[in-house]
């Protein structure tokens, strides 16, 4: 290897004096044509000063000057390729010394690849003695696998006869049943046919209608065409007129002309402008619309429930009370009260179904999440009118207990709908969001796998009245790695706070970003969650290394700073 690097470094320093040799000799005729001219430039002026031209003899002058300059520049460059050829050349004498110093190495080194060929030889005779014996057990093994297969060839042959005869069995029976299923299959395919009949002569039908409208569509084409025509003729008609004008007034054809094909692309392009916002406002105007009918549609369903409750609790008020005012009343007044009972009843019996169709899966969905309330409160204890004693009922203190249930179901149908509340204190709508967190994003930064940490947020109520939250989870990709704890805090006024322990177990050496969502009374809101790994960030302190002006042969410094404002280590180059 080393005389490898001697003999790599040896060739480059020859290459580096021919290439210094080169630089002189172009150096030197550089120096000749410099002289050539300068011996032109003086004759030149021994002319002009006979003749007496100034302006001559002093362009002549400065020229010479010039010369004179380039001429010694070019001796200075001279001087220094010379010196530099020289120490190229020493060095390569000394390379030249030094491998003259290795020449009993060279030989030595052909000794050992002679002997290591000697070696390669006879490790090839022992392998190919040893690939022979190998052979002749190959051989061996063939021969015992040829006889087993020959007797495994008998029992399949043995078998084969047996399952020919199991066929030929099989195959009568299944004929048998094949021609019943062919006749079950011919009836099929007969009335398949019929039906593809009908079915061609309808496309035959729509073939010819089709023939039809594009002979006429060919029609307006044509039609359309000649106009098109017609109008570019009458465009080139405008344009030759407006040439003549322009030539009769003595002004530039092309440029008008480009100016005006450019204001009737402009206007063009105006119009197609203008239809393209008209067509965004109707479909914008579409969908509010749309908007609009299934909010209607929506509240629809929800007053359709409500009437039907309202029903059935009607029907057991009046229940009750005909059963506690049975002696004082008066057979036509029961059966009337037995009628309305019956049609309330079959009211509700034709609403039920209509609704259950109307609403959603988004609906569906909501009731699921808002089943349970996260806080207890008015509407969890509810009032069975059944387990009221009869002789306790009063006509006015069940009238004010089913105006009561009224309400509370009214409010936990839009708490679970996901209908929400406008906040309005003193003629003011609360438009901003209703909680806030502090700090507003858990941020989990340079963690390590294995390890448990843990960060307490505080959530406001920034509300103008009184409000409540419950937690709804995490991002899917988070549940694995994130655990919220908190106690609910029940009923907040406005500017009251509480406290919310996130706690980080990570296991996957990885970013995350997700968010942790919660449902207050005024609608849903969410705090931003991240994690994010340990990473290097390498950053320069300068954008541009700038050493100034300079004298050849000077050594001038300028120090740059790496920063590495990461919290994970790195080398670098």
């Amino acid at each position: 290897r080393n005389l490898k690097e001697l003999n790599d470094i040896a060739r480059g320093k020859e290459l580096v004096v021919q290439k210094a040799r080169d630089k002189l000799s172009t150096c030197q005729l550089q120096i000749k044509m410099l002289a050539k001219q300068l011996e032109r430039v003086d004759m030149e002026i021994g002319k002009e000063e006979a003749a007496g031209n100034v302006a001559a003899l002093s362009r002549l002058q400065a020229m010479r000057r010039r010369l004179c300059t380039e001429l010694e520049n070019e001796k200075d460059f001279e001087f220094h390729i010379f010196l530099t050829l020289k120490e190229n050349m020493l060095e390569m004498w000394q390379m030249e010394t030094e491998q003259g110093k290795y020449e009993i190495l060279h030989e030595q080194l052909k000794k050992y690849e002679e002997e290591l060929e000697m070696q390669y030889q006879e490790r090839a005779k022992v392998r190919i003695w040893k690939e022979k014996i190998a052979a002749l057990q190959a051989e061996e093994n063939q021969r015992s696998r040829e006889k087993k297969e020959e007797e495994a060839q008998k029992e399949y042959e043995e078998k084969h006869k047996k399952m020919l005869e199991d066929a030929e069995r099989n195959h009568k029976k299944a004929v048998c049943f094949l021609r019943k299923s062919m006749a079950r299959i011919h009836e099929k395919n007969a009335k398949e046919e019929v039906k593809t009949q009908e079915h061609m002569e309808r496309r035959i039908q729509a073939v010819l209608s089709l023939k039809t409208s594009i002979a006429s569509n060919r029609e307006k084409l044509r039609t359309l065409q000649v106009w098109n025509k017609a109008m570019a003729f009458e465009a080139k008609k405008q344009e030759m007129k407006m040439r003549e004008a322009i030539l009769a007034k003595g002004g530039n054809v092309a440029k008008e002309i480009f100016l005006h094909k450019r204001l009737l692309e402009h206007e063009k392009e105006k119009r197609a402008h203008r239809e393209r916002q008209k067509s965004r406002k109707i479909e914008i105007v579409s969908q509010i619309l749309r908007e609009k009918a299934s909010i209607c549609k929506r509240k629809k369903s929800q007053s359709c429930t409500k009437a039907i409750k309202g029903g059935v609790i009607f029907n057991c008020i009046f229940k009750t009370y005909a059963l506690s005012q049975k002696p004082r009343c008066s057979p036509s007044a029961c059966s009337s009260a037995g009628e309305r009972t019956a049609s309330v009843g079959e009211t509700s019996e034709e609403i039920a179904p209509d609704v259950l169709c109307e609403s959603g899966e988004d609906e569906e969905e909501r009731d699921k999440t808002l089943l349970e309330p996260e806080f207890p409160g008015l509407w969890s204890e509810e009032c069975d009118l059944n387990k009221i004693s009869k002789g306790e009922m009063d006509p006015k203190q069940l009238a004010t207990r089913v105006e009561k249930k009224e309400i509370l179901e009214k409010k936990m149908e839009e708490f679970q709908s996901g209908i929400f509340h406008k906040q309005i204190v003193s003629g003011r709508e609360c438009k901003q969001r209703t909680f806030y967190s502090k700090p507003s994003c858990i941020h989990f930064k340079d963690f390590d796998v294995g390890q448990i940490y843990k960060k307490k947020i505080v959530l406001i109520n920034a509300s103008y009245s009184v409000n409540f939250f419950r937690l709804v989870g995490i991002s899917e990709w988070l549940k694995d790695f994130i655990s919220i704890h908190f106690d609910p805090p029940g009923k907040m006024s406005s500017g009251m706070s509480c406290e919310i322990v996130v706690t980080f177990k990570p296991m996957i050496n990885e970013t995350l970003e997700g968010e942790v969502m919660f449902m207050a009374q005024t609608g849903s809101f969410s705090v931003p969650l991240k994690c994010t790994a340990k990473r290097c960030i390498l950053a320069l302190d300068k954008e541009l290394i700038d050493f100034g002006s300079h004298v050849v042969g000077e050594t001038i410094s300028r120090t740059i700073n790496l920063t590495n404002s990461g919290a994970l280590g790195t080398r670098f180059k």
